[in-house]
């Protein structure tokens, strides 16, 4: 008969558990939460100083039901939830719904589901650390305070099923703040210059960078210093000045924290975070293996540490000297994984002193489980073992070539150029990352020497502008997001996916763009709650939940300084905005089934059209507003339109014309070649790619008066 009652929260972690264990242990899931605050109200009273209401959650009355029943029975309860603050907070609950004597009930950690670690965490068994409970009921209630008091807000200026959220609030601005930074920025010329040179008397061929003259390094930022630098390039006798040797050294890189990790997953697999996180939990709880039966292959997925244990050290070590020679091992000392970034941020800053993601057992290769794992599983366990066995190898050591080349006509010009070779694999042997390595097209140029004179075959000038900041993906998203300390690792996927499912961003490849409802929700989070929607404020907010997390700080405390200046912004922006509903608009389309008028609604893709009939008639059309401008083609009408995932542009609306533009056009031309003109914030920009002209909109109006 069972003595000894494990409570995990997933069901698949029963399975994997319960072969580590003997008969006198019974392990049963509690499928997550058990008890939450109330959906029909806030759930927390303001008059009993933010008292938190807690209920159990639909649903879990038959689990909790024999829960209670098998904890009767057993000596002890080992409460063996998820190894962070929520974990903590999911054991607590369960104590009260349970009502577990605490003398016989225990909490039990693990960063990793193996046999070893789960028979040394129930050796070590302690009770609940009530810090960690109150860091997260502290998000818990915030998070509650912000939705609830302001989600109505958005349901009454735009429209039902809206939200917002402390964290999802400052993730929708960075990216529509990003979004508007692209569309007013100005692209500015500017001009490179490349030489094709050959060595005499050995056709070895090389390319070489215009660098500038005897004055300094030069950019030409037009055509006419570029044509005057190459007519007097022509003549010119070009010989090898300068040979510069040395040796860079490419760290081993650190192993994956959730970040990284999703931050990878997307580069170099294409998942989605959500998809990244949904695997890598399968991986964690455990996998079918032959002949070993279920086995947990990774450590715990939700870190933003880098700490690697002396255990996996070791055992790292010991693999690498066998599979790939002892100069690849690493000493002890670089085998921390330390990050300085890491540790100047403070000890705040580690989620609960967890591990880096790891595999369990390093000897556990992807080769060997193929067969065990699905296609994405494989992949992404891969990427995990890759990274952390290079993170433990040696770096690589690179040479590398500077040549700097004078090219002499009526006064000197400068040319460089480079290349590279490895020395020793180090690490790269397992995980490539983006450092650049030898170009073979280059080995020639190992053997240049000073004074080595140079024949000119070719010589390119090469127009460029300027380029905008690229678009958020959700891997830079997330890198964003743990820069300024904005969120926690398990509230990254969630984040994104709330943006995606609501609507207020959509995505196009890889690339994050803010639709017109997303705008229309950070508009006004920004004007009527600056605090809630401020990426220092939140940043700021993560801090103080550490310090209730480390016990350096009462928890009501936070609550009670944040609840009143939130209340007050609720009801002044009630009283600004009032209760307003977006009026159906007239179209001046006629319904070409019943014949009624076709009215402007607003829908989580933004505008259409539909009957005012309805139900009566269910009429829909796509919705085309005009631009107020004509097509710089055909000069028919320009409509402002949106793609299927909510983007907008403008389209002409003869539909035998091509003309499609992501920024408004203007029907001023450009004065220097001809071509049609867009707005990017208060300028108008030529859209021809070889002009690059650029103005002050108030100003070319003028001039075409």
């Amino acid at each position: 008969m069972s003595r000894y009652l494990v409570i995990v929260e997933s069901p698949t972690k029963v399975k994997t558990i319960r072969k580590f264990l003997g008969s006198q242990y019974k392990i049963m899931a509690s499928s997550g939460h058990v008890r939450d605050l109330p959906k029909s109200q806030l759930g927390f009273d303001v008059e009993n100083d933010y008292e938190p209401k807690y209920i159990t959650i639909r649903g879990k009355g038959e689990i909790l039901a024999e829960l209670r029943k098998e904890s009767k029975k057993a000596d002890k309860v080992f409460l063996a939830t998820d190894p962070d603050r929520e974990g903590e907070a999911i054991s607590w609950h369960l104590m009260a719904a349970l009502h577990l004597d605490p003398e016989k009930a225990f909490r039990i950690t693990f960063n990793e589901i193996t046999k070893n670690a789960v028979k040394e965490a129930l050796k070590n068994p302690r009770p609940i650390d009530m810090d960690m409970v109150d860091a997260q009921q502290t998000r818990r209630i915030l998070d509650r305070m912000v939705g609830y008091r302001i989600s109505p807000l958005l349901w009454a200026k735009i429209k039902r099923g809206l939200s917002a959220g402390r964290v999802q609030s400052v993730a929708l601005r960075l990216v529509a703040d990003r979004e508007a930074e692209i569309a007013e920025f100005i692209p500015k010329e500017y001009w490179s210059i490349e030489a094709d040179l050959t060595q005499e008397g050995a056709g070895q061929a090389l390319t070489a960078q215009y660098y500038g003259s005897g004055s300094g390094k030069e950019v030409p930022d037009n055509a006419a210093r570029c044509d005057e630098i190459t007519r007097a390039l022509e003549g010119a006798s070009f010989t090898v000045s300068d040979v510069k040797k040395g040796e860079r050294i490419s760290k081993s890189p650190l192993p994956f924290t959730t970040s990284t990790l999703q931050q990878e997953a997307v580069h170099a697999l294409n998942f989605s975070t959500q998809k990244t996180m949904r695997i890598a939990q399968q991986l964690y709880e455990g996998v079918e293996i032959r002949g070993e039966g279920r086995i947990g292959l990774i450590t715990y997925l939700r870190t933003d540490s880098t700490r690697i244990s002396e255990e996996a050290q070791d055992a790292a070590a010991e693999y690498i000297r066998e599979a790939y020679g002892p100069d690849y091992a690493v000493e002890r000392e670089r085998k921390t994984g330390s990050d300085p970034k890491e540790a100047a941020q403070g000890s705040a800053r580690i989620q609960d002193a967890h591990e880096a993601i790891r595999p369990t057992d390093i000897r556990r290769t992807p080769k060997e489980i193929k067969g065990a794992l699905t296609r994405d599983q494989l992949r992404l366990y891969e990427l995990i073992w890759k990274r952390f066995t290079g993170s433990m190898m040696k770096p690589a050591r690179i040479e590398t070539l500077q040549i700097r080349i004078s090219a002499k006509a009526d006064e000197e010009y400068l040319f460089t150029t480079g290349t590279s070779r490895i020395l020793f694999e180090g690490y790269r042997i397992v995980y490539k990352d983006s450092e650049n390595g030898e170009d073979p097209e280059k080995a020639g140029l190992m053997s240049l020497k000073e004074g080595t004179r140079l024949a000119l075959e070719q010589i390119r000038p090469l127009q460029h502008f300027t380029q905008p900041p690229a678009h958020f993906t959700e891997a830079s998203l997330v890198h964003t997001l743990e820069k300024n300390g904005i969120g926690r690792p398990s509230t990254y996927a969630p984040t994104i996916s709330t943006l995606l499912a609501r609507h207020y961003v959509t995505k196009e490849g890889r690339n994050l763009f803010v639709t017109e409802l997303g705008e229309a929700v950070n508009s006004i989070m920004k004007s009527s709650f600056p605090e809630v929607d401020d990426v220092d404020f939140t940043a700021n907010m993560e801090s103080l939940l550490d310090l209730v997390a480390d016990g350096r700080m009462e928890w009501k405390e936070i609550v009670r300084n944040f609840y009143p200046d939130l209340d007050q912004e609720v009801k002044l922006a009630e009283a600004n905005i009032g209760k307003v509903k977006i009026a159906d608009e007239d179209s001046g389309v006629v319904c070409d089934q019943c014949g009624r008028r076709m009215v402007i609604k607003y829908g989580p893709h933004g505008k259409f059209l539909a009957c005012e009939g309805f139900p009566d008639c269910r009429k829909t059309m796509p919705y085309y507003e005009k631009a107020g401008v004509k097509c710089p083609l055909c000069g028919k009408d320009v409509l402002l339109r949106r793609s299927r995932k909510g983007r907008k542009f403008y389209g002409c609306e003869n539909p035998e014309c091509d003309f499609i533009s992501w920024a408004k056009p203007s029907e001023v031309r450009c004065p220097k070649c001809g071509g049609w003109m867009a707005h990017k914030g208060p300028m108008l920009v030529c859209q021809n790619s070889t002009c690059g002209y650029a103005c002050e909109e108030n100003a070319q109006q003028d001039s075409s008066k």
